[in-house]
This record gives structure tokens, C-alpha cells and sequence, in this order.
């Protein structure tokens, strides 16, 4: 015979009472190791005098040792990611602002001592931090120390006190909830129990009075009525004009509306009770919706027209455990032809605006002919104005027209072999009146014995220039713009560096969006579809495009394309 409950409860608490008696002796045991290992938790202002120390022995070596440059700004990069304590930061941007001084002019030494006082500063902090932190860990270890034994004395006495009293407490409600629940099991639903406590087992009895009530009630319930609902759920669902699917925990067919028959082109008998995946063997729509991570967006031949549908998967659980889904196709064709009209009106009046515009380009070159007549200044500054207007006009109806091709899929490609070479040179040669204008220099550095591309050198030429031409209106007169061309796995990259104010990270993950322009930009002229075209000018040729920046240091946008093959 098993134990009874009042013995499994008595050496429960037995062995409770003992593991607070252990639990006390190895408490007060790490308290006392606590005072040996408080300094683990100081490793990071250790690590932060560490990092000075190396800063300041760079320091010593410059500006003599360029080499040590690298060291000092490493270290930099490393403290000012392990900032702990109040006025640190302060001292790490004092740190900071002087090395970028001194990186521009390595020669002038005169905020070395500066940079010397901030790290100081840093070591100061974390010194005193190290004091105060071991001195308040000894406080801490001790009054553990005290109140654990106190609150170990405490548990010994209500543990002992359990033992007696509490087994006797819990084994009498629970006969009668045990009786309770025998007579449900036999679907006596008039059983009631009665326990006169205002604790646990207490309301354990409501409740379970509260549980019969409610089967009793279920038990005398019309079967009619359940059907009623039923059928009313299927009718508000066969009314809807989404197509909705129903599927069991094992991928069986619960139900599916009228709309979801006609676009699978199988009928109630066909579906219901079903092993979904059996039925997609010889349904593609059935074996597209089944499939996990495929196309949100379906385009369906349906009502005797082309029809676009949006997939959205409806997971049901119940307390965590997956019990079915509900897979929805939302209708979404009348949102696609409003988005076809609007590109084919955007296609239409871009074309429309391309000739007027190239006449007044040549109608202004034609005005700046000396032959047709002299112009005052007045006037040739009018006619620069009319001349740049034209051209921006001119630059945006051709984005609006790369953008149609895209959104259209009518993008056409001519994939040959290109050296990469010729596609930078071209760009470089493109844009360098722009550069002359703010006297800035754009300059090349190509990798030897690069192979070239296979994509259109044409819509690289234009990505490249787009790129550069960003460049340069975002970087400051007198700098430099570095362009880079490298092989690797196959694949030829193209880089531009600048050194303008850089972007905001947060706004990196939207740079290639349609439309998107940076917040806080001065330049009014460009129409945010530059890099979204060249994004997509890139994938179709099997590369990809990317950025690299942080604000106030410049921005590094690049692309790779594949090799040329064979």
C-alpha cells in the first residue's frame, strides 16, 4: 500500500525543512566568500584604466610613431563602449573631440596635453568608482551576513511549525474534493461541497460547485441551439469577400467559404475533413498557400480576369499549444489598378514632359549663342536659372521613367562582359564639372587584374554616377572623394566614400525606400528616387547594394555585381 497524503506531506516538509537549514549554512558559507569575490563585479573600470593606460603609452609614442594611432583609436573605440560611471562620458568626448583634432594635423601637438587631462579624468573616475564599490560591497556582505542568519532562524521556526500542523490543515478538504470529483466522473452534476474555510480550499470548493453548476447546466442544454450558432458563423463567413480556409492542428480541412471554393476550384465535399497536403498534390493554389515563407502576394486567374490576393496566415493557439490555422486571402485588386494607373500616369506625363523640356534646354544653348545675339549679365543669369531648372526637370522625368520600367517589370537589360575600369572612368568623367564647382577631388583606386562584370554597363554607369553625384553635394568644398573597385568570391565591388556629415543610423534602413529623403536636408532638388532606381538596377543584374555610415563622419555606399564568367 502507498503512502498516505499526510505522510507524503509530513516528509515534504521534513526535506523542505532541510533544504532551508542547507540553504542557510551555504548561504552564510558565499557571504563570507563574497568579501573574496567582490572585485569580479569592478572588471569593468579595471578594463577602462586598462584601456587608458594603452592611450596614453600610444600617446607618448606620437607624433613620432604613426603607427600608433591605430592602437590609441582602438582603445578609444573600446572605452567609449564600457562607459560606467557619471561625468565619464563628458571625459570620453573630451577624449574623443581632441584625437579627431589631432588625426587632422598629427604634427601639432599642442592638445596632446589636453587629451592627457580627459584621460585622467577617466582614471579618476574609475579609481574612486573601485573605492567606493569595494567598501560598499563589504557593507553588503555584511549585513547579508546578518539578516540571512536571522531570516534562516525565522524559516526553521515556521518549517517546524508546518510539520506539526500543516498536513492535519490539507488532508480533510481534500477527501471531500476527492469524493466531489468522483461523483462528477460518474456525471452526478447536483454534487456540491461545502468546506466553511475563507482560504484556498475555500474557494477550490466555489470553484468546483461553480464547475457542476455549469455541466449541469451543459448537460441540459438543446443540441439545436449549438447547430444554430454553428450555421450562423458558417453563413457571416460564406459572406465575406475574402477567401478563408480553415485547417486543423493536423492540417485537415475544417471549413472554407465560398470565395476560397471558386479560386481553388474544388467543392465542399472535395475539401472538408481533407489532408490539405494530399489535396495540394494536384492543386498549385493549395500548394502555394501551404507552403511557409512564400509569396504574401498571389496574382489569381479568378471571375474571368486576372485577380491579385494578399496571403495572411493565421495562426490558433490555445495556452501555447498550436490547435489549427486560418489562412485568409484578402482581395487586393482594386488597390493594383490603382497602382497601375498611377504608374502608367506617371509613365505617360513623364514621357509627355521629356520632349518640352529637351527643347527648352536647346531653345537656352541656342539664346547663349553669341550668333543669335549679345545678353546681359541679368539675362545670362536668367538663362543659368531657366538652363539648371530644365535640367532637374529633365533628371527627374527620367527617374520617373526608370521607376515605371521597374514597377512595371518592363526593365530592360543588355548583359555583356563590362571592365569595371571603363564604368568608373565614365562616371568619374560624368560628374567632374560638378566636383570643379566645390573643388573637390575624386579619386580612383582600382584593384589590378580585375575581371570585368556581366551586367548592363550602362544602368552600372548611371548607379555609379548617381552615387557620385550624391557625394559630392554632401560633402564639403576642398575634400576628397575615394572610389574603389575590388574582386572577391567572384564578384567585383564598387565603393564611394565621402567625407560629408554622414547619415543618422536610424534612418540607414529606409535610405533606399522610393520617395524617402533624410529629414533635416538642406538640398531640395532631387525627387528621393535615385537610390531606390539604382537598388533596383543592382538586383536585377544579381548584385547588391548597400551604406555604411554615422552622423559626422561621412558616408560609404557601395555594390557588387558578379564576375564575368567563362
Amino acid at each position: 500500500m502507498g503512502l498516505r497524503l499526510k505522510t507524503k506531506l509530513t516528509l515534504g516538509l521534513v526535506f523542505l525543512f532541510v533544504v532551508i537549514l542547507a540553504f542557510g549554512i551555504l548561504g552564510l558559507f558565499y557571504i563570507n566568500r563574497l568579501r573574496g569575490d567582490e572585485r569580479n563585479i569592478l572588471k569593468d573600470n579595471y578594463i577602462t584604466l586598462e584601456y587608458c593606460n594603452n592611450m596614453l603609452r600610444a600617446l607618448e609614442e606620437l607624433p613620432g610613431d604613426t603607427a600608433a594611432l591605430p592602437v590609441f583609436e582602438r582603445n578609444l573605440i573600446l572605452q567609449e563602449a564600457n562607459i560606467t560611471e557619471p561625468g565619464e562620458q563628458e571625459a570620453t568626448r573630451a577624449v574623443r573631440r581632441n584625437f579627431v583634432e589631432m588625426v587632422a594635423d598629427p604634427a601639432d601637438t599642442s592638445n596632446y596635453k589636453d587629451i592627457r587631462r580627459a584621460i585622467f579624468v577617466i582614471q579618476d573616475l574609475n579609481q574612486q568608482a573601485l573605492f567606493r564599490k569595494d567598501k560598499k560591497a563589504a557593507e553588503t556582505a555584511s549585513d547579508a551576513n546578518l539578516w540571512l542568519t536571522i531570516i534562516v532562524t525565522i524559516l526553521t521556526v515556521f518549517a517546524f511549525t508546518f510539520i506539526v500542523n500543516f498536513p492535519g490543515i490539507i488532508s480533510e478538504p481534500i477527501k471531500a474534493l476527492t469524493e466531489g470529483i468522483r461523483e462528477i466522473a460518474g456525471k452526478n452534476y447536483s454534487k456540491r461541497i461545502h468546506l466553511q474555510q475563507d482560504d484556498e480550499f475555500g474557494e477550490l470548493a466555489q470553484a468546483f460547485n461553480t464547475m457542476a453548476e455549469k455541466l449541469d447546466e451543459y448537460d441540459h442544454s438543446s443540441l439545436a441551439k449549438i447547430m444554430f450558432e454553428k450555421t450562423r458563423i458558417e453563413t457571416i463567413i460564406n459572406q465575406m469577400q475574402d477567401a478563408i480556409l480553415g485547417l486543423d492542428e493536423h492540417r485537415k480541412v475544417l471549413f472554407a467559404n465560398v470565395v476560397a471554393e471558386d479560386l481553388l476550384g474544388l467543392k465542399e465535399p472535395d475539401l472538408l475533413g481533407r489532408y490539405a497536403p494530399d489535396i495540394a498534390l494536384h492543386n498549385d493554389l493549395m500548394r502555394t498557400l501551404l507552403r511557409e515563407g512564400g509569396k504574401k502576394e498571389l496574382k489569381i486567374y479568378c471571375g474571368g480576369k486576372e485577380s491579385y490576393f494578399a496571403k495572411e496566415p493565421i495562426t490558433v493557439r490555445k495556452d501555447d499549444q498550436l490547435i489549427g490555422e486560418v489562412i485568409v486571402l484578402r482581395n487586393i485588386t482594386p488597390f493594383h489598378e490603382l497602382d497601375e494607373a498611377k504608374t502608367n500616369f506617371i509613365a505617360t506625363v513623364s514621357h509627355e514632359l521629356k520632349t518640352p523640356i529637351s527643347s527648352i534646354k536647346m531653345s537656352t544653348r541656342l539664346l547663349r549663342d553669341s550668333r543669335v545675339g549679345t545678353l546681359s549679365k541679368e539675362q545670362l543669369e536668367l538663362l543659368q536659372s531657366v538652363t539648371d531648372d530644365a535640367e532637374r526637370l529633365l533628371k527627374i522625368t527620367s527617374e520617373l521613367l526608370n521607376m515605371t520600367q521597374v514597377e512595371t517589370g518592363n526593365l530592360q537589360l543588355k548583359l555583356q562582359s563590362t571592365p569595371a575600369d571603363e564604368v568608373v572612368h565614365y562616371a568619374m568623367s560624368a560628374v567632374q564639372v560638378q566636383a570643379q564647382q566645390k573643388n573637390i577631388r575624386v579619386r580612383y583606386e582600382g584593384a589590378p587584374g580585375l575581371r570585368p562584370v556581366h551586367a548592363d554597363g550602362e544602368k552600372v554607369s548611371w548607379v555609379l554616377i548617381n552615387l557620385l553625384t550624391n557625394a559630392i553635394k554632401y560633402s564639403p568644398d576642398d575634400t576628397t572623394i575615394e572610389v574603389k573597385t575590388y574582386g572577391e568570391d567572384h564578384r567585383v565591388f564598387f565603393t564611394v566614400r565621402d567625407h560629408g556629415r554622414g547619415i543618422e543610423e536610424k534612418h540607414l534602413p529606409r535610405i533606399f525606400d522610393r520617395y524617402y529623403r533624410v529629414p533635416g536636408s538642406t538640398e531640395k532638388s532631387g525627387s528621393g528616387l535615385g537610390l531606390a532606381i539604382s537598388k533596383e538596377f543592382i538586383e536585377a543584374q544579381g548584385g547588391q547594394i548597400w551604406v555604411k555610415s554615422s552622423y559626422g563622419s561621412g558616408a560609404d555606399f557601395g555594390f557588387f555585381l558578379p564576375e564575368e564568367t567563362g
